[in-house]
């Protein structure tokens, strides 16, 4: 049997995308990916781009950006009109979407309804940097293809299990009770390398496992057989790590003193934690760590300074909880391809068991530990669209059965 699932990560100004191809019997496919690709906004235009499995550039084209069309349902109208010339043939079944937040209640992939859609929206502002995107892109799939099923993945499902003393704030306790709590994030990436750290090494992934998502976006999260047990983010996709734009782990106090002194609005507060902070705010130059090293600038190397010791910091911390490390997983933009930030974060780090392979790390090896390193440290690039794919032939199957 051979069946389609497209995935979809929607932003405020890009749609990711994916087709993937499963064969064989349902629950136990092979599932490969046929294309996957983004369309941006990009100024006045707006540009798709799709490659093949193999990374090969297939399709290119741009249009001029109409304002009379939301970006989100020209997007998806373009992408199928793309897809049924590309792939005639597939039988797409499902779209899965990544949804960043799930609050207290979606654990675990559900199939979208209005329902859901009212729920969502209710999530928005927990996370107002990607849930109103998410939810649009899903009313947009469902406008353009009406007769396929949308299943939301959710970043949050990951960690829903953590320990009370790892989910709750010291706030009043009713304030939990209705859902104030540290939900943490990048959930699908972490499932994904968890999945496949099982693959390539399942004494260690048995074990106690720190994982660093570093991208844009940056996180880490403790995991202990396979179930994460604590996670650098919280109540929203704005604590813990400093990121490309947003701030990380920072004192309340600041915030009052914004608002009471510098008579700054809450949606001033937002913009400036949200879109103005992290690296880009730190170095007054980028937010692409790329630009950062390859800067002469002092700003750029204090923010990359800054960046590595929460990293390390957060590092011994997870370290505490676990009572150990048997193994570090990058993962994530930088965490993949920055051999200068991970030789950094894990200088010195012997004290938890690991001694680095300085040449495997600046090649970046699987494994970038050395021989003599008690704990294994591994570069595992993430692919959370073949998690989303993966959960959607499965809730889709589960539906079948009901």
């Amino acid at each position: 049997m051979t069946r389609h699932v497209v995935t979809l990560n929607a932003g405020s100004s890009s749609i990711k995308f994916a087709l993937f191809e499963a064969m064989g019997k349902a629950g136990a496919e092979t599932l490969s990916a046929l294309a996957i690709g983004i369309v941006e906004m990009l100024g006045d235009e707006r540009r798709l781009t799709i490659h093949d499995g193999a990374h090969t550039k297939i399709h290119e084209e741009t249009w001029a950006e109409s304002a009379a069309t939301p970006f989100h349902a020209d997007a998806l109208r373009r992408i199928l009109t793309w897809r049924r010339a590309g792939f005639p043939r597939a039988q797409v079944i499902a779209a899965g979407h990544r949804v960043v937040h799930g609050g207290m209640h979606y654990v675990a992939p559900v199939i979208v309804t209005d329902e859901v859609l009212r729920d969502l929206q209710a999530l928005v502002p927990l996370a107002p940097l990607h849930e109103p995107h998410n939810i649009a892109g899903i009313l947009a799939a469902r406008e353009a293809w009406p007769h396929v099923r949308q299943v939301a993945c959710f970043d949050t499902a990951f960690h829903h299990a953590h320990p009370f003393v790892n989910d709750v704030f010291a706030l009043p306790r009713h304030f939990y009770d209705e859902g104030v709590r540290r939900y943490g994030f990048h959930g699908l990436s972490y499932e994904y390398v968890t999945g496949r750290l099982r693959e390539i090494a399942p004494f260690h992934a048995a074990g106690r496992v720190v994982a660093a998502h570093l991208g844009n976006g940056a996180s880490m999260c403790a995991i202990r057989d396979g179930q994460s047990v604590a996670s650098s983010m919280g109540f929203t996709a704005l604590d813990g790590l400093p990121m490309g734009t947003r701030c990380g782990q920072l004192d309340p106090g600041v915030v009052l003193y914004l608002m009471q002194e510098k008579q700054m609005s809450a949606a001033q507060v937002t913009d400036l934690l949200y879109r103005e902070s992290g690296l880009k705010g730190l170095s007054g130059l980028s937010q692409d760590m790329r630009e950062l090293e390859a800067s002469d600038l002092p700003e750029a190397q204090q923010a990359i300074e800054y960046f590595v010791f929460r990293i390390r910091r957060e590092l011994g911390g997870l370290a505490a909880v676990l009572k150990g490390i048997d193994a570090i997983v990058f993962c994530g933009g930088i965490g993949e391809n920055s051999w200068h930030v991970r030789e950094r974060v894990l200088e010195g780090m012997e004290w938890i068991g690991v001694e680095l392979d300085r040449v495997a790390n600046r090649a970046n090896a699987q494994v970038i530990s050395s021989e003599r390193s008690r704990a294994r440290v591994f570069v595992i690039p993430t692919d959370e669209e073949a998690m989303i794919a993966r959960h959607t032939l499965a809730v889709v199957d589960q539906s079948a059965e009901a």
